[in-house]
C-alpha cells in the first residue's frame, strides 16, 4: 500500500507549476523540429528533478518511489519527452545503485544528480525482448575491461555522459544469462561512438541512437557488481523502472484528458457547447476512471518494490501494461473528441497519441509483461 503526505502533494503543485511554465511552452517545438528539450533539461536540473531518486550521500535528492514517479507524471503531462529526462536517469544509474562499489557510486551519481544524464543500454536488434541473446562482448585485458559490439534504442545516447552497458563476459557459461555482466561506459572513453538518430513517430524530442562499442577500454572497476551479475541487476532495475514508464503513460493520459475537457466546453455544435452531449460525457467520464485506476496502480507499484514485498515484479509490469493501455486508448479518445482539429498539430493531443505508442513497446513490450503477470501467476 501507498500513502501521499503532504510533502508528495507539495511536490506534485511544484513540478506542475514548474511544467506549466518552463515546459509546456516549448513541447510542440520540442516535437516539431525533433530537438532536444534543453529548456526542459536546465528548468529540472536547477530544481533539482532531473534525477530525484539519486540518494542525498550521492548529492541527490533522496526521493522515494512514488515522489520520482510523481515529477515523471507531472512533466510527461505537458511534454512526454522532456519526461524522459528523469525517468531515463533513473533506468540508466539503478543498476549501479542497486549493485555497484561506493568508489564507482561516488563518481557516478553526484554528477547525474546535478543535471548529467544517463542512458541504459541493454537491448541489440536481435536480442530486445531476449536480452541473453546479446552479442556485445567485454574481455578483461590487465587493469582494463574491454568491449565491442553495438547496442540499439538507446534513449538520449548522444546527450548522456554515463551509460549502463551489458556484455558478455563468459560466452561459456553454463547459462547465458550467467555470463552477462554490467559496466559503466563514460561518453569519452576511447573506442566509444553514437550513431544518427533514430527517426520516430512519438516523443521526438529525447534521441533514440544505436551506440557502438570498437576496442573500447574502461577501468577494470567500472564494472558494476560481480562478473556474471549484470543480467539479474537488470531485471532487478526494470523492476525499479517499469512502474516508472507507467507514470509517464499516466501523464500523457493526464495531459490528453485535461485538454479534451476544455476543448468540449468550448466548442459549440447545434448551439450549445459539445460537453453538454451525453455521449461526450461518457467518454469523458470513462478516461478520467481509467486514469485514475492506472494512477492507484502506478503507486502501489512503485511503493511495492521500494519495500521489496514479494509482489513488487508482478505490480511494476502490471501497473505499466495497464497505464500504457489506458494512455494509448484515453489519449486515442481525446484526438477523437477534437474532431478533425485532433488530427492537426494545432492542438497537443495528435503529439500526446503518438507519444503514448511508445509506453506500450519500451522496457519490455506489453506482450512480454503479459507473459510476466503470467508466470507469477501460474508458478
Amino acid at each position: 500500500m501507498y500513502r501521499l503526505s503532504e510533502e508528495h502533494e507539495a511536490l506534485r503543485e511544484t513540478v506542475r507549476a514548474l511544467a506549466d511554465k518552463e515546459i509546456a511552452p516549448y513541447a510542440a517545438d520540442v516535437d516539431e523540429r525533433a530537438r532536444f528539450p534543453i529548456e526542459a533539461r536546465n528548468a529540472l536540473s536547477r530544481a533539482g528533478f532531473s534525477a530525484p531518486h539519486i540518494p542525498e550521500e550521492y548529492d541527490g535528492q533522496g526521493a522515494d518511489a512514488v515522489a520520482a514517479n510523481i515529477v515523471v507524471e507531472e512533466v510527461a503531462r505537458v511534454c512526454a519527452s522532456s519526461s524522459l529526462i528523469p525517468a531515463a536517469n533513473k533506468l540508466g544509474t539503478m543498476n549501479l545503485i542497486l549493485g555497484g562499489s561506493e568508489s564507482l557510486k561516488k563518481d557516478v551519481l553526484p554528477g547525474i544528480a546535478r543535471g548529467e544524464l544517463a542512458s541504459y543500454a541493454l537491448s541489440e536488434r536481435e536480442a530486445g525482448s531476449d536480452p541473453a541473446a546479446m552479442r556485445t562482448r567485454a574481455r578483461l585485458d590487465g587493469d582494463h575491461w574491454v568491449l565491442d559490439g553495438a547496442k540499439c534504442w538507446i534513449t538520449n545516447a548522444g546527450e548522456s555522459t554515463w551509460y549502463t552497458v551489458m556484455a558478455v563476459t563468459d560466452p561459456g557459461a553454463a547459462k547465458p544469462a550467467d555470463g552477462i555482466s554490467a559496466f559503466m561506459v563514460h561518453a569519452a572513453d576511447p573506442g566509444f561512438t553514437v550513431g544518427p538518430k533514430e527517426r520516430k513517430l512519438g516523443i521526438k524530442g529525447s534521441p533514440t541512437r544505436e551506440i557502438y562499442f570498437e576496442n573500447c577500454a574502461i577501468p577494470a572497476d567500472r564494472i558494476i557488481g560481480e562478473p556474471g551479475r549484470g543480467l539479474r541487476l537488470a531485471f532487478a532495475t526494470l523492476d525499479h523502472t517499469r512502474h516508472t514508464i507507467g507514470a509517464q503513460a499516466l501523464g500523457i493520459a493526464q495531459g490528453a484528458l485535461d485538454a479534451a475537457v476544455a476543448y468540449v466546453k468550448d466548442r459549440k455544435q447545434f448551439g450549445r457547447a459539445i460537453a453538454e452531449f451525453q455521449g461526450i460525457q461518457f467518454m469523458l467520464a470513462d478516461m478520467a476512471m481509467t486514469i485514475e485506476a492506472a494512477r492507484h496502480l502506478v503507486y502501489t507499484a512503485a511503493s511495492a518494490v521500494e519495500r521489496g514485498t514479494p509482489d513488487a515484479s508482478f505490480l511494476s509490469s502490471a501497473a505499466k501494461t495497464f497505464a500504457s493501455d489506458t494512455a494509448m486508448s484515453v489519449t486515442t479518445d481525446a484526438v477523437q473528441l477534437f474532431g478533425g482539429a485532433g488530427y492537426t498539430s494545432d492542438f497537443p493531443v495528435e503529439r500526446m497519441m503518438r507519444d503514448a505508442k511508445i509506453t506500450q513497446i519500451y522496457e519490455g513490450t506489453n506482450q512480454i509483461q503479459r507473459v510476466v503477470l503470467a508466470r507469477y501467476l501460474l508458478r
